[in-house]
């Protein structure tokens, strides 16, 4: 096949230090490449040079065999390359139609032609089995649907290669697969595909050929059948990793910390028990709309609840977060950007957030700013924050997993009894994923209990004690570790069993 797309000794330096070096691959027509590399490892930049986002500091593309340099993302949208990302480029208050021909809409006699546009968006969403009106606000649609619309706007647009970054982040097991079957549809019609994921499974499954990134340079690449998921990980980080998750270095304590019971709100949970004991990691697993976030909230105080009793070393919680917080309490959300880091602000600044009165100084309270910089350095270091100046570069700058352990370490810093852990490894990498995992590990080891949120059974089943299942809002059962089967867990989801 001959290359839609090809690099030729592309690279890109920020203030002298390389993003992407001398990177050499070719796409070829009508295939699936499968782009992967831990977080930082150059894939965003590489997808911002393809994008005309930023301009190449040395190197050349070619499209087609013609050179190919674009100014601006219009301009890759012109050539025939449309991306579709983890977070969709879509106007919620507006109709899918209106999304579709946001760039330009037909007129006829000087006026907006809605027939036209409606006809043409029926005839697209028909190729994608899409059963939704064209009238219909994006707002109102789910995660998948919304995704199938942003899919739609490349096919409107006549795309020829499409770029898939992580985009089953937020979907169901089920929207999943539809989503794959669409991609099935796209390389069947001689589209391209780039699909980058951190689930590395999924690669092997949809993708070609297969090229990895390490520090901005290709290290690995081939046609997807010689890579296995060993090798996927060797070539991203560089060495062999002994096994996907750490041992586990404690048991669970006899003593209940945690102790939510008969938690009911209507419409969100009904009579809800979970206890974490001390050294627990308990895995709570459900699928979309079983209520695991919505338990979390009301456990944090961020929600309200109806009927029930939360309980910590004993003693009812009081009511709200701060309250919640003060007795003990941590909540890492699964939205890191928007609910757990200020992204413009410091490292050092997002480590001291929950802990910062503890560096009050005087009657005014001053924050002693050197005991502040000593304490999250020390935090640092130990949990391998990879960064420059924590006092100076912003968590923004982080790649995802040094993110997630930002916030993990805003809470570590406050001592807390109960850590509550919605998707921790969202959006990052096999080698983060694994620190993280150790994490946890130590955590648990020192005495704190875990109640890890987690869509991914296999996660649940390497970190996990035990494993309680949701179902639209209720509990359906609960495993011990010696107990753990993956069909039986989908099979609790499902409302099939309750064991």
């Amino acid at each position: 096949m001959s290359a839609l797309l090809r690099f030729e000794s592309l690279s890109k330096a920020w203030f002298g230090v390389p993003a992407v070096s001398d990177l050499t691959l070719e796409i070829a027509e009508g295939a699936a490449l499968g782009l992967i590399g831990q977080n930082g490892a150059g894939k965003s930049t590489l997808m911002n040079m393809i994008g005309g986002v930023v301009e190449p500091t040395a190197g050349r593309m070619l499209w087609r065999g013609e050179p190919y340099a674009p100014a601006r993302p219009a301009d890759a949208t012109a050539a025939g390359i449309a991306f579709i990302h983890q977070e969709l480029n879509l106007f919620t208050n507006l109709s899918v139609a209106e999304n579709l021909y946001i760039d330009g809409f037909p007129t006829r006699l000087g006026m907006i032609d809605r027939r036209a546009i409606r006809a043409r968006t029926e005839e697209i969403l028909a190729r994608l089995d899409l059963a939704v009106s064209p009238d219909t606000i994006v707002g109102e649609l789910s995660p998948g649907e919304r995704q199938l619309v942003e899919i739609a706007k490349a096919l409107h647009n006549e795309a020829r290669l499409v770029i898939f970054d992580e985009p089953t982040t937020s979907l169901t097991p089920r929207e999943t697969q539809r989503l794959f079957d669409v991609i099935g549809r796209l390389k069947a019609q001689g589209r391209t595909i780039i699909y980058i994921s951190h689930i590395l499974s999924d690669v092997a499954r949809l993708c070609d050929a297969i090229a990895v990134l390490r520090d901005g340079l290709l290290v690995d690449s081939g046609p997807a059948e010689a890579f296995d998921v060993p090798r996927m990980i060797r070539s991203m980080i560089g060495r062999d990793l002994d096994g996907l998750f750490p041992p586990r270095t404690a048991a669970p304590g006899p003593t209940p910390l945690l102790e939510a019971r008969g938690l009911t709100q209507p419409g969100v949970l009904e009579d809800v028990t979970v206890t974490v004991h001390a050294g627990e990691v308990v895995g709570l697993f459900g699928l979309m709309g079983a209520g695991r976030t919505e338990l979390a909230r009301i456990l944090f105080g961020l929600d309200p609840v109806e009927a029930g009793e939360i309980r910590l070393d004993g003693a009812p919680l009081p009511a709200g977060p701060r309250g919640r917080i003060a007795r003990g309490l941590a909540f890492v959300t699964e939205n890191r950007r928007e609910e757990g880091l200020m992204m413009e602000a410091s490292i050092m600044d997002n480590l001291g957030l929950v802990s910062i009165r503890d560096f009050g100084r005087g009657p005014a309270g001053l924050i002693d700013r050197d005991a502040l910089a000593a304490r999250a350095e020390e935090a640092r270091r130990d949990l391998s924050i990879k960064a420059g100046d924590i006092g100076r570069q912003p968590v923004k700058a982080l790649s995802g997993g040094n993110q997630q352990k930002v916030v993990i370490g805003k809470w570590l810093m406050s001592a807390p009894r109960v850590f509550i852990l919605d998707e921790p490894t969202r959006g990052v990498d096999v080698g983060a994923k694994f620190e993280i995992y150790a994490l946890i590990d130590r955590i648990a080891a020192a005495g704190s209990g875990i109640l890890l949120i987690s869509s991914e059974i296999e996660e649940l089943m390497g970190m996990a004690d035990r494993i309680v299942v949701m179902s639209r809002g209720e509990t359906t059962g609960a495993l011990a570790r010696r107990d753990f089967d993956r069909e039986r867990i989908l099979r609790m989801a499902f409302r099939e069993t309750a064991a």
